[in-house]
């Protein structure tokens, strides 16, 4: 998985030693190593700077399109919303 995730270069390295771009992308190994079918996601890029944040947010698109995963995302991020299959809003609790 960290082949496929581009972090092979980083096997042997302690998480304090890798940037918030790669920590979230191990963090998404993690959560990937058991091939699940449904991935539930909280503001996975709200750490990150914008270049890492597009990464990792061209990562899921290009997850759910190589293995037919469904990603849960909840973010306050627009442009990722935007480009989700399916968005809900929420204001004060409900859906609108």
């Amino acid at each position: 998985m960290l082949d496929f995730l581009g972090l092979s270069h980083r096997y042997n390295h302690k998480p304090n030693e890798l940037s918030g771009g790669e920590q979230q992308r191990v963090a998404v190994a993690g959560a990937l190593i058991n091939n699940p079918s449904l991935i539930f996601a909280d503001e996975p890029s709200g750490n990150l700077d914008s270049e890492s944040a597009e990464n990792l947010h061209n990562l899921f698109f290009k997850l759910r399109d190589q293995f037919g995963q469904t990603f849960v995302i909840v973010t306050h991020n627009e442009e990722l919303a935007n480009l989700a299959d399916r968005k809900l809003t929420m204001v004060d609790g409900k859906i609108v």
